[in-house]
């Protein structure tokens, strides 16, 4: 996916034939604060995830991995991060996943 998080919740809400008042009630938000995540205004609460993939039978895996690219882009940009970065950063990863005793 190319757009951002709450571009693609709604069109995840648009292509499914809800409201936003509909939405927003079945994820325990109001409408307004829905509004503002699907404009890029207010980011996506991680603890409705498994909520979100449940009401549009979504794969948690799946949504979890654009959630969180989502996250890491912006904060790339707003930072004026290189490719660099990137690579960097997966090498760190691999290095955390060795080291199963680090908490983070």
């Amino acid at each position: 996916m190319k757009e951002t998080f709450g571009e693609y919740i709604k069109k995840l809400r648009l292509d499914n034939g809800f409201t936003l008042t509909q939405l927003a009630a079945k994820l325990d938000l109001d409408s307004a604060n829905l509004s503002k995540i699907e404009n890029n205004k207010r980011e996506f609460d991680e603890k409705r995830l498994s909520l979100l993939a449940k009401i549009f039978k979504l794969n948690i895996t799946k949504l979890r991995t654009e959630f969180f690219s989502d996250i890491i882009a912006k904060k790339l940009y707003a930072n004026n991060c290189n490719k660099e970065t990137l690579i960097l950063a997966e090498q760190k990863i691999k290095y955390l996943k060795s080291k199963k005793s680090i908490i983070i």
